[in-house]
């Protein structure tokens, strides 16, 4: 298990609080629970950002409770405040399984992300790495649907980026919360790009994460399938570096509409590698929602999903 130096996490957090960025209610609105914000979070691997901190409905620091990270913190709790007045209800949905009992108390952890840097800090770099040197040129060339750079003339540097969640975020939510801080207690989620560097992370650092969720996975990592190298980069990394079956969950979905639909043969590919790699059905899910699009309402409507899969004991 990953044990930060002591002296390293009560720096952070003197850090944090010297710069007056100790966590404090957001402006941010939710249905259930309370939630704080780490402002403007500082690293030295990435672009500062906020922390949004989902607590749930009667959280005590008497008890210990499990933690899931989760990308793209902005779209999770608040559709008055994201761009495209949409976002996850991931406070209504935990709530609810919560209150079930389909899944324990747990805590959320929301890293927003830095527009400009999205797909760098994203992008899964071991695989864009194998990458020939004229590949990678041309990715970096590659332009968005409506013409603008997707990765902004910016260098992939997602190392960077689970450098900055493991040994520098996870330190000081550990030690500000009642959290269960071991692998079989911390997860890690996104959609899209999230859900290919949430794949990334629990390879990476299978000593840190013990399951992972992958919504809506972007195999083709830009916006075309065409003579793309990227899915099969992205599978040859998997062959050499799924964690341990026997200590880890992954879960995937997918639709079929919108920037879903290039997903289902590439995601049949996943899935067969998942299988000869020795995931069962107990350690690896895969659900496909036929006329579902690429949004944060889809992902809304079957967030509960993957917290019942990993919570699952």
């Amino acid at each position: 298990m990953f044990k930060p130096a002591i002296g390293l996490v009560m720096g952070l957090v003197f850090a944090l609080t010297i710069l007056g960025q100790t966590p404090a209610p957001s402006p941010a609105k939710v249905a259930a629970g309370s939630l704080q914000r780490i402002a403007d979070f500082p690293s030295k691997y990435v672009k500062s950002r906020n922390i949004d901190i989902w607590l749930p409905p009667g959280y005590s620091p008497k008890n210990k409770y499990p933690v899931l990270y989760m990308h793209d913190g902005q779209m999770l709790f608040d559709s008055t405040t994201t761009w495209n007045k949409q976002e996850w209800q991931v406070d209504e949905v935990a709530a609810k399984a919560i209150y079930t009992k389909a899944v324990p108390a747990f805590i959320i952890v929301g890293i927003w992300n830095a527009p400009m840097l999205r797909h760098t800090d994203y992008f899964p770099q071991k695989p864009f790495e194998s990458l020939t040197p004229a590949q990678q040129d041309s990715l970096y060339n590659t332009k968005r649907p409506g013409q603008s750079s997707v990765f902004n003339n910016e260098k992939v540097h997602s190392d960077d980026y689970l450098r900055f969640i493991v040994n520098e975020l996870k330190p000081v939510i550990d030690n500000l919360y009642a959290t269960r801080s071991d692998r079989a207690n911390t997860f890690i989620a996104g959609s899209s790009m999230g859900g290919l560097i949430s794949l990334y992370a629990i390879c990476e650092y299978p000593n840190v994460f013990g399951g992972a969720a992958c919504l809506s996975t972007h195999w083709p990592g830009v916006f075309s399938v065409e003579n793309n190298p990227i899915p099969n980069a992205f599978f040859q990394y998997m062959e050499k570096k799924l964690p341990d079956p026997a200590t880890h969950k992954i879960y995937f979905d997918y639709g079929d509409q919108t920037l879903d639909a290039l997903y289902p043969p590439l995601q049949k590919q996943a899935d067969e590698i998942m299988k000869k790699k020795g995931f069962t059905e107990t350690q690896t899910l895969t659900l496909f929602f036929p006329g579902e699009d690429h949004s944060e309402k889809a992902w809304a409507k079957r967030f509960d999903q993957p917290l019942s899969f990993l919570f699952a004991k």
